[in-house]
């Protein structure tokens, strides 16, 4: 079989298992169970919480003892059996226990998944730059073709969707084992570990102002990203209460209208070079977050019938609000810094926006819901909640521009140009 198709079935089904529940998990706990706020924001805070340390000890494991495939088909699979006894779950505190314990097994799949593509294509003389980008495109296909699957099949509030999740799981898991051997790079026969085996020395960035700013950045922002993924699904779910919405077909299939969501993410990725060359690192990057107040505000105003063109707007404004930060971003990055922390700051970076920024995006948010916008009959005030969300992206869009400063390098202007 071609190394090219076996790697997007690996991204497809990567993917898959993060969209089969992701989106849809908050219908699940809101509709199904009934639980709180404040809990569910919790149980959106273990995807920061395994971000913030397991890539980085899967890394150093992947690196001097255990073959990255056969470590990520292990991840896979030990997922798989989280996912399928997630159900079974009556207690929201087990809940969040049992799901956490699931996020620790999945996110070090999103490096190790990398990982295993790069080695495969190197080791066939591939040109990675120019190879890998489409292969990772399946990963958002097979993120869509998740939610599309829940949908209509009408499990966005049903166990089912973990069952699908970790059917998927499993069947990944096991085809991992098939792929190319991709052996430890470096074994060492002491156990000591030095700071920058562990990415500590990308910390130093933080006596630079540039990247301190733009670290505390990329925390907020990532906030902003884990406001969207909690609540989108279930805010458009809570419109069947409304005789007047309860037929449209945003919500009969939500997670249809929010998969527009990826499907902007993936033609806005190839609008970014223009961009890019066109306005600059930093302006790429205020556009994004302008794009997170359109994001939020249209889901603000917008309803199921005669304002379900704002809802769609919405989702597809989320693919510039998505993109543009994360990879300018990582461009900013890849740049700025020497090559003998450029791997640990990218680590960095993923660290602050999916750990940090979601593990305080996720609390934060639930308890702020529960408190002042949750009604009496136990409703949610959500046009109110938008709103608060829009302010928060503005507030931040206002003050990025006067405290990020910094210069083009020549390696930042080479890249902008060949971006």
């Amino acid at each position: 079989m071609n190394i090219k198709f076996r790697l997007i079935l690996l991204n497809f089904m990567q993917f898959f298992i993060w969209g089969a529940w992701l989106l849809t998990v908050g219908a699940y706990w809101f509709q199904n169970k009934g639980w709180s706020g404040a809990q569910f924001g919790a149980i959106f805070s273990t995807m920061g919480i395994a971000a913030i340390f397991m890539p980085t000890i899967t890394g150093i494991i992947a690196d001097r003892y255990i073959n990255a495939e056969k470590l990520y088909g292990v991840m896979h699979l030990c997922g798989a059996v989280v996912l399928f006894c997630l159900p079974m779950v009556t207690d929201p505190k087990i809940f969040f226990w049992v799901i956490l314990l699931n996020m620790v097994f999945y996110m070090p799949t999103l490096s190790l998944s990398i990982t295993v593509c790069y080695s495969a294509l190197k080791n066939l003389n591939m040109d990675v730059i120019k190879v890998f980008p489409p292969i990772r495109t399946w990963g958002t296909v097979g993120f869509i073709a998740a939610l599309w699957t829940v949908s209509l099949t009408h499990n966005e509030t049903s166990a089912n969707q973990f069952y699908i999740a970790s059917a998927v799981s499993l069947i990944l898991g096991l085809y991992s084992f098939t792929l190319p051997k991709c052996a430890p790079l470096f074994k060492k026969a002491t156990g000591v570990l030095a700071s920058g085996d562990l990415g500590l020395n990308a910390f130093k960035l933080f006596k630079d102002p540039r990247f301190a700013v733009f670290f505390v950045f990329s925390l907020l922002l990532g906030a902003a990203l884990q406001l969207t993924n909690a609540y989108g699904d279930t805010f458009i779910h809570d419109f069947d209460a409304n005789p007047a919405y309860k037929d449209t077909i945003a919500v009969k299939y939500p997670a249809i209208i929010m998969s527009i969501s990826q499907i902007s993410e993936t033609l806005f990725i190839l609008a970014i070079p223009f961009f890019l060359r066109r306005f600059g690192i930093k302006y790429v990057m205020l556009f994004s977050m302008l794009a997170w107040v359109l994001r939020f505000g249209l889901f603000a105003f917008g309803d199921p019938a005669d304002g379900l063109w704002m809802i769609i707007l919405s989702c597809i404004v989320y693919g510039m609000a998505f993109d543009f930060f994360n990879i300018s971003g990582s461009l900013f990055v890849e740049t700025q810094t020497t090559p003998e922390i450029r791997g640990s700051a990218q680590g960095l970076f993923m660290m602050m926006v999916n750990g940090f920024g979601a593990l305080s995006g996720s609390l934060i948010s639930g308890i702020i819901i529960d408190n002042f916008f949750t009604l009496a009959n136990g409703s949610k005030d959500w046009h109110n909640i938008w709103l608060a969300f829009a302010g928060y992206a503005l507030v931040i869009a206002i003050i990025f521009p006067f405290v990020f400063k910094y210069k083009h390098n020549a390696a930042l202007k080479h890249a902008i140009a060949h971006a």
